[in-house]
C-alpha cells in the first residue's frame, strides 16, 4: 500500500465515493486529494483532502473528505491518508491544521485536540457553521503539526492491508506482454529464424 496525489483520471472515482459516503464535495478539485492505493492491483482504498481557506484574516488549512472504502477499513488506510495530508499541509507552511468531524476519538489518537468554537479563527468558525448545515453533529478539532503521531499498530497493519482484511493479494506473474513482447510474433532463445 502507498498514498499518492490524486490524478485527473481519479475524479469520477473520487466524486462517486465522496457522494456515496456523504462527505463534503464543495469546491472539488482533484489536485487537493490524496489516494491510498494497493500496489499489486492498483486498487484504490481511501482518500482525503487538504482544503485551504484564503481569507482577509489569513490562510487556514482544513483536512476534509477523508474516507476509506468499507473493505479496507481498520487496516491503517485512513491513518496513512491522514499522515500524507498533514505532511502536505506542513509543506505548505501550516503549523495548525483544522478538522471538523463527528468522530473526534479517531483523530485524537494522532494528536488532534478538541477546540472551543470561540477559540476558532473567524473564517474557521464560519466554515464550521457551513459544515454543520449538512452534518450538525461535527465538532472542531485542531492539530499542532509537530504533535502528529502515527500509532505503531496502524503503521504495521497498513503494510499488509488487503480488501476485507484477508491475506495480501498474491504477486501477479510476469507475462511476455509486461515486457512489451508479443508472444505470437516473438522468437525465442536458440530460434535462428532459418
Amino acid at each position: 500500500m502507498y498514498v499518492r496525489d490524486a490524478r485527473n483520471r481519479d475524479e469520477v472515482w473520487l466524486l462517486d465515493h465522496i457522494e456515496a459516503m456523504g462527505l463534503d464535495e464543495g469546491s472539488f478539485r482533484s489536485r487537493d486529494y490524496v489516494i491510498a492505493v494497493e500496489e499489486g492491483t492498483n486498487e484504490r482504498a481511501g482518500f482525503g483532502r487538504v482544503r485551504l481557506h484564503k481569507t482577509d484574516e489569513g490562510e487556514f488549512c482544513e483536512l476534509t473528505s477523508i474516507g476509506v472504502l468499507e473493505d479496507w477499513r481498520d487496516q491503517g488506510v485512513g491513518a496513512h491518508v491522514l499522515e500524507r495530508l498533514v505532511d502536505e499541509a506542513g509543506d505548505d507552511g501550516f503549523e495548525v491544521i483544522f478538522c471538523f468531524t463527528a468522530t473526534p476519538e479517531y483523530l485524537t489518537q494522532f494528536g488532534f485536540e478538541r477546540v472551543s468554537e470561540d477559540a476558532l479563527p473567524g473564517p474557521m468558525r464560519d466554515r464550521l457553521e457551513s459544515v454543520r448545515e449538512d452534518h450538525p453533529d461535527v465538532v472542531p478539532l485542531a492539530l499542532d503539526r509537530e504533535r502528529f503521531e502515527m500509532p505503531d499498530e496502524l503503521r504495521e497493519s497498513f503494510k499488509v492491508a488487503s480488501p476485507q482484511g484477508g491475506e495480501p493479494a498474491p504477486e501477479p506473474e510476469d507475462t511476455a506482454e509486461d515486457f512489451g513482447i508479443d508472444p505470437d510474433e516473438a522468437t525465442y532463445k536458440y530460434d535462428t529464424g532459418r
